[in-house]
């Protein structure tokens, strides 16, 4: 019984001690961590253990409890600055996504032409079609050409001093319809001859970049591709080679 009694005590005093050994540790650790911020103010040094309201404006030290720098506690930034400063963010993000749509792009147009002839053949596909226009535009344009020749011969009865007749009404909107639609097929077949220009462009660049990237350049590094792809696009500079017409 009264060992058990000690054995109890000796339980109890154990459990104390470790207790007080906790305490003292996070006692220990509390005061690590503590530490101190300062700064100057109107001359005069301002020390607290917490940021101080007063030097909102002003550089803060944080300190730890040893007197070693923790951190340096920047300024809070005025309007201006914060406008600043949210505008190169922006354009660092605007940056970064032209980066990435740069590496993106590359990447898809190395992996569409591993050389140079897949690069050739999809240019020669693509003004086949282009051309496809520009011959159509033009027999439609001879034929109406052709029309056009009847019909100004018929008006030159109506003109005859010796007729003096006026121009029938049919004949009039015939004359102006063929007067409409070789003006449209013209500009239809203007257009075919720019889509023409704006293909070789378009493969001009493609192809210049694409020897960069093949020589071993990094994906992104060239910048952005001149898009030449729409209508209206700038045509990037250099020669065309415009493949001939077929001879209709």
């Amino acid at each position: 019984m009264a060992s058990d009694f000690a054995s109890l005590r000796f339980a109890r005093g154990a459990a104390l001690f470790a207790i007080a050994l906790a305490c003292l540790a996070a006692g220990a650790e509390e005061k690590a961590a503590r530490s101190s911020f300062s700064c100057m103010v109107n001359g005069k040094k301002v020390v607290s253990d917490r940021l101080i309201p007063e030097c909102s404006n002003v550089e803060q030290r944080e300190l730890n409890s040893d007197g070693s720098l923790k951190r340096i506690v920047k300024p809070t930034p005025t309007n201006d600055e914060r406008e600043e400063l949210e505008k190169k963010e922006l354009e660092a993000k605007i940056k970064l996504s032209a980066y990435n749509d740069a590496v993106r792009r590359d990447r898809n147009l190395m992996q569409r032409f591993p050389d140079e002839a897949t690069h050739r053949k999809a240019r020669e596909k693509a003004l086949d079609d282009a051309q496809i226009s520009v011959k159509n535009s033009g027999a439609r344009i001879a034929l109406l050409e052709q029309e056009r020749k009847k019909l100004e011969e018929e008006r030159r009865f109506y003109d005859n001093e010796r007729v003096k007749k006026p121009l029938p009404s049919g004949l009039k909107a015939k004359l102006d319809a063929n007067d409409a639609a070789l003006e449209a097929q013209r500009s239809l077949a203007q257009n075919a001859q720019a889509e023409l220009v704006r293909i070789n462009s378009n493969f001009d660049a493609e192809l210049l970049r694409l020897k960069k990237l093949w020589g071993g350049a990094p994906a992104g590094s060239l910048g952005p591709l001149p898009d030449t792809r729409s209508p209206g696009a700038t045509p990037a500079a250099g020669p065309v080679a415009t493949k001939a017409t077929p001879s209709s």
